[in-house]
């Protein structure tokens, strides 16, 4: 591995390239029409536009990320966090063009990646989990239904992507059908899929993540306990 392009922008494409220049690998970063001026543009070895303002026309496209792999001779891809981080299929055509994927495998995004995925994966486990769906919700009737049965407040909650992009807490039926349009809309500019399922919201949780880390030779290890919240 000696060139890593990072699918992503800003502070997150910021700190990717930090810790790769420490690691003496060079860096690629890519830019929307937007982003031509932004700090991880300026920082990175070299860089590339990838097309307009709206990540569906940049960020988003994958053929022109690995289009750029190409061009650039990169031998590896950091996807960051959001955008295509979570995307299987992407992750897949990476290891297909030969470029290293920095990141879960995509059968392990296949089984994390997807919250709706996640939550049948937990719910066969008998993991507890807060009520709710575990398949995308399919129209309002059926948001409607749920959110009636597990009772106020709910959460819609993008199934795929993260950074609490697609989420909206609904306090009241009144607000149901408003805040699932805007959470679909949300999710779908994000992430490319406008995928929402429905969970009971948690007033003032403890958020604790233990994060996992693992290579292609066996080895894991854990980081400890997180606090989130």
């Amino acid at each position: 591995m000696h060139t890593v392009l990072i699918a992503n922008r800003g502070e997150i494409a910021v700190r990717v390239i930090r810790t790769c220049r420490e690691m003496g690998l060079k860096t690629v970063a890519v830019y929307s029409d937007a982003d031509i001026a932004a700090p991880h543009v300026r920082m990175a070895d070299a860089a590339y536009r990838l097309g307009p303002a709206p990540s569906s026309e940049s960020y988003l496209r994958t053929d022109l990320i690995l289009d750029i792999a190409k061009q650039s001779a990169s031998d590896a891809l950091h996807p960051g966090y959001g955008f295509l981080s979570e995307n299987s299929a992407f992750a897949r055509a990476c290891e297909k063009a030969g470029v290293t994927w920095i990141g879960p495998s995509p059968d392990a995004i296949d089984a994390m990646g997807d919250k709706t995925a996640a939550r049948a994966l937990m719910e066969k486990a008998n993991v507890p989990m807060a009520p709710g769906t575990t398949d995308a919700v399919a129209d309002m009737d059926e948001v409607r239904r749920v959110s009636d049965g597990i009772g106020y407040p709910v959460l819609l909650k993008a199934a795929a992507g993260g950074g609490g992009k697609g989420m909206r807490i609904v306090e009241a039926p009144d607000e149901l059908e408003s805040a699932f349009h805007a959470a679909t809309r949300e999710a779908q500019a994000a992430f490319g899929d406008g995928r929402v399922f429905v969970e009971k919201y948690i007033v003032q949780p403890r958020h604790i993540e233990i994060q996992v880390l693992g290579d292609q030779h066996g080895n894991l290890i854990h980081l400890h306990e997180r606090e989130c919240s």
